[in-house]
């Protein structure tokens, strides 16, 4: 994040990259933040109700949250604009791309922050209810049962969009798997490949591409089992809490 808040400060012009992974870090560095903020020392030294406290941080950890996995898709999506051949109809966005990734952050921005102000109505102190009626989150935050149909509903909502967004990841990985795999097929006669031990560049990357998204797509679906599981039980103790905050980050 320091590394592109210097390249705007030293005047030079920002490409896609850069203000997506600032964007990145800076979403994750919040999110870092939100796991702190249940902490019991910080939680209770705050001078706010526990109400206000507990509303402000589940809306902060999913605007994060949701802001972490569309800023990735879209990442995704400019890696394969990036490496498209001129000729293709994805060539025509690159020499756009600078401005349409800024549209594209600003509208995440006011999107995410927009969907998640309905955690407002469904998120109160653990104090405020009985035992039988939430679904706790840690040692002071808990979900009113009260509310359980419209946090169910909301909650598809939620899968629905990122069900798209990792459907986008993985249909941009695959373009670009394909496009390398077509590249060393196309370069093969110019050097002979059975003479060189070491693997090919083609392969390298597609071996990179094929590990991350792999790695993405299997914590995401670890997060969506414990999110539907706990759901379903009305169960979220320390221990699955502290898990799924791992697998989020991750």
């Amino acid at each position: 994040l320091l590394s592109r808040i210097l390249t705007l400060f030293l005047g030079h012009r920002p490409k896609p990259h850069d203000l997506l992974t600032g964007n990145l870090a800076l979403v994750h560095i919040l999110m870092l933040l939100t796991m702190l903020f249940l902490s019991p020392g910080l939680f209770e030294s705050l001078d706010f109700e526990n109400d206000v406290k507990c509303k402000a941080w589940f809306f902060l950890s999913r605007v994060m949250r949701g802001l972490s996995i569309c800023t990735t898709c879209l990442l995704s999506m400019l890696q394969a604009v990036t490496i498209s051949p001129s000729s293709s109809w994805l060539g025509w966005f690159k020499q756009k791309s600078r401005s349409y990734v800024i549209h594209s952050l600003l509208f995440l921005w006011i999107l995410n922050l927009s969907f998640s102000s309905n955690l407002f109505l469904f998120t109160v102190a653990a104090s405020n209810v009985t035992q039988t009626q939430v679904l706790s989150f840690g040692k002071y935050c808990s979900l009113s049962s009260a509310r359980y149909l419209r946090w169910s509903l909301f909650f598809m909502l939620i899968q629905l969009r990122d069900f798209s967004l990792v459907g986008g990841m993985l249909l941009s990985s695959v373009y670009m798997v394909t496009l390398l795999f077509r590249h060393q097929r196309r370069s093969q006669h110019l050097h002979n490949m059975s003479l060189s031990p070491s693997i090919s560049p083609e392969k390298r990357a597609t071996q990179i591409i094929l590990l991350l998204v792999s790695f993405f797509v299997v914590m995401y679906w670890v997060d969506l089992i414990i999110s539907f599981c706990t759901m379903m039980l009305l169960a979220y103790g320390p221990v699955i809490l502290g898990v799924q905050r791992l697998v989020v980050n991750a």
